[in-house]
């Protein structure tokens, strides 16, 4: 599977792809970070790339906000190498052609699939 290293890799594989028509498929908006059970999940969505990095056993869990924004806001930056980015794969859906990040929260006893849908007017970092 490909591996994204950095910000520039990631803009080129959204800018190399088709662009994403109106959203008619079972994910909602995923605008910002949301709890997403498997049965919401496309069956036929296509796994492109994952930033998660093989070398390291533990990525931070340290996040990048320049501008105040919070974890699940909706114009919060994709931070690559930050947490929770750099635990992503990212998809394409084959419904409505967005692209998805896609990590699991784990926490106690508790799994919990998250998903953000990568808006193309957002910043972008390393």
């Amino acid at each position: 599977m490909k591996r994204i290293h950095n910000a520039a890799e990631l803009q080129a594989l959204l800018a190399s792809s088709q662009a994403a028509s109106a959203c008619s498929c079972s994910l909602g908006t995923c605008a910002g970070w949301e709890s997403l059970s498997e049965y919401r999940w496309p069956a036929d969505a296509q796994q492109l790339a994952t930033l998660r990095d093989p070398e390291l056993y533990e990525p931070t869990f340290e996040e990048l906000h320049p501008q105040g924004t919070r974890y699940d806001a909706q114009d919060a930056p994709v931070a690559v190498s930050f947490f929770p980015y750099n635990r992503c794969d990212l998809w394409k859906c084959s419904t409505c052609q967005r692209h998805l990040l896609r990590y699991t929260e784990f926490g106690g006893y508790n799994v919990d699939p998250r998903v953000r849908a990568i808006d193309p007017c957002l910043t972008i970092l390393d």
